[in-house]
Parts: C-alpha cells; structure tokens; sequence
C-alpha cells in the first residue's frame, strides 16, 4: 500500500469519528476494505462494533496478535484540515484514525504476502470508554483466535516522525474515572439551618481529597487524583439540595488504586454523616497499566536500534490505555509512535504528522516478518 493510499484512508477514516459502541461507520469503512483484499487466508469476525481478522500462516508455530482502537471522542474539532470530522462535537483526537489506518496497511501487505505465523488484527471498539479490551478478551471469538503475544502502538506528538518510544515494564498508569452524587436538603438561601447545603459538602470533599495522595500513598509510589467538574444548585439564592463530583485516579500500582479508592470511601462516609446527606460513588472506566513484557519489549527495542528507526527509552506517564487488559493475560508490548505536532492528545487542534503512517506500517511489516523467522 503507497504512501498516498495510507493518507486517503487515514482522511476518510478521519471524518467519520464515533464514539465507543457506536462506530457503524467506521466498522463499516473496515469492513469494506478488508473484503477488498485477497481472501484465500483471510477470517474475519464481527464482534459489537469491532471486527476480528485472523490472517492464516503458511506454516504456524504461534499467533501473534495487533490491536487498533477505532472510537473517538467527544470534542469539537478546531483544527486546520480540510478533511475535518464531519459529525459535530465528534473527533479523532487520540489518534485513532491513525492507528486504524497503520493496521490496515499492515493487514493488506500480509493479505497478498501470506506470513509463516498466524497473525491476528483486533479492531477494538470503546478504547475512550466505557473499555472494549475487557469484554473483547472475555468474548468467545477472541478465545478462539486467542494469540500468543500481544503488540499496539499509540502517536507521540512529541516525538519527531521515525521515532519510536517504549520501554520495559510500566509504561502507563492504572486509571479510574470517579463520580460522585451528593443528595441533602435543598432550601431557601435565608434559612440555611432548615437545609443541607450539597456546595458546601461537596466543596469540603474536595479539599479532603487533597490529602490523599499527600497523606495516604508511599512516597516513593505515585498517584493522582484530579477533580475536573463540580456541578451543583440551580440559582444564587437557593440552598443547592444535589451536587456532583468528576474526577480521575492515576496510580503507578494496582495496589495503590485500592488504597485511593479505600479512602475516598471513607472520606465519602464521613460527608454523609457529617453534613447529613446521602452519596453514591461510581467510579466509571477502570483501566488496567500497561506493563510491557520484559523480554518481548528488550527484544523490539532492539530490533528499532538494528533497523533504520530512532529509538529512545521512554518515561512511564500517567496516561492510561485499556491495552494494559490485553497485557495482564497475554505477554506483549505497546510502544509510541513519533508524529511530531504541538497540540497534545485529546486536543482540539492535534494534527499529527500523516509521514508517520508509512514509517509505522513499515516498521511493524519488518518486525513481524522477523518475528516469523
């Protein structure tokens, strides 16, 4: 597949963002191309929105799996591109267009140039929520098909296009979404001892959230817990009788995830009584760390230095990835991949540098065809 053929598809795919369990289009766009591509090795399998293709071997001594996320997310497009989304207030701000396209591009090389191992391609649906790796790898069809190793990649827009990023073990944090409802006593703002004021609970809580990470986690571990939106009342002189709490938890262990969420609950607890009023916690998509197989990963790394690609070791981050689901049953890796661009992801204006699809597609041909050997 040309350099030209990789940008069209990454630009059609670019227009149609959806988000999880809703990408019948781009399921569809999926769909068409593979039954465009030689068939005679080809299984392709429907799973929700997803799809499954399972490339046959000449002669298989194991399966090595490829993840692409397909789903968007829910922001408004601002960036300079004449292709831009065409469903309002819908984006691929993550990137995923991208890894869709690179997937496809290795898929129709190994379609006609049949490889000696089985090769399996999971478009996975709802990698931005609620979570598509849990379920996919709990469904029948991917038992059925279940590889013996496990690969992603995500852009960097940090890194310069023909840069790989990746590193052993930890690579991204375990993550939580936090949501809380706060239900007391609403009233009139010149009787607030007839009330119980859901602001005032709700702004007391996330001030004693603040004190969990400084007071409650090892030092020398890390974690975050950010609160994003606070909502709650409905007008300046009425004692607001709900409130409502967002937020994330990033840990570096699942160990210290337990802790965090152990003392929100208890923080929680002492609201509830304290100002008299009932909560409810949800804590929304929980993703798994991304941990990458020791020597999988020590062995990609160093088939990026032999080869004509920059490598550099990356930094863990506490960005998350539903990938780390796919990685706690099956030994793999995941590695970043340079697309050089200002805008960070999950902006608005992130327009990663299209260059990067044929070095991705290319590398990923190569490192498989090796794995083969």
């Amino acid at each position: 597949m040309s350099r030209d053929d990789l940008i069209e598809i990454r630009r059609s795919l670019h227009r149609i963002p959806e988000l999880g369990f809703q990408e019948v289009k781009t399921q569809r766009f999926l769909l068409n191309h593979i039954q465009s591509l030689p068939q005679e090795n080809l299984e392709v399998v429907e799973w929700k929105t997803g799809l499954l293709v399972k490339v046959h071997g000449a002669k298989p001594d194991k399966t090595v799996g490829y993840r692409a996320d397909i789903d968007g997310l829910p922001i408004e497009e601002e960036t300079t591109y004449e292709f831009k989304s065409e469903h309002p207030g819908m984006m691929h701000a993550c990137g995923h267009d991208f890894h869709m396209t690179i997937a496809l591009g290795v898929l129709s090389h190994f379609a006609s140039n049949q490889p000696k191992d089985n090769l399996l391609f999971v478009f996975q649906p709802a990698e931005e929520g609620p979570g598509g790796a849990l379920p996919i790898l709990e469904s029948e069809v991917f038992n059925a098909f279940r590889p013996d190793m496990m690969v992603a990649l995500h852009i960097a827009p940090d890194l310069p296009v023909g840069t790989i990023g990746t590193k052993e073990g930890l690579l991204f944090a375990n993550t939580s979404e936090l949501f809380i409802d706060l239900t007391g006593k609403g009233g009139h703002a010149a009787y607030p001892h007839k009330a119980n004021d859901m602001v005032v609970a709700a702004s007391n809580l996330v001030s004693m959230m603040q004190t969990i990470v400084s007071r409650n986690i090892d030092p020398l571990d890390s974690a975050v817990v950010t609160i994003g939106k606070i909502t709650g009342g409905t007008k300046q002189n009425i004692i607001a009788e709900k409130a409502r709490i967002e937020g994330t938890i990033r840990t570096l262990s699942p160990e210290a995830m337990g802790k965090v969420k152990k003392r929100i609950e208890a923080l929680v607890a002492g609201i509830e009584t304290g100002f008299e009023c009932e909560a409810e916690i949800d804590y929304g998509s929980n993703y798994y760390q991304v941990d990458n197989e020791p020597q999988l990963t020590r062995e990609f790394m160093k088939f990026v230095q032999d080869s004509k690609y920059d490598l550099i070791v990356s930094d863990k981050a506490m960005t998350g990835e539903d990938f780390g689901y796919f990685l706690k049953e099956i030994p793999g890796f995941m590695f970043w991949l340079g697309v050089d661009t200002p805008y960070g992801l999950h902006h608005s204006r992130i327009e990663p540098k299209e260059d990067a699809l044929e070095v991705a597609v290319n590398l990923l041909i190569e490192y498989l065809n090796y794995k083969s050997n």
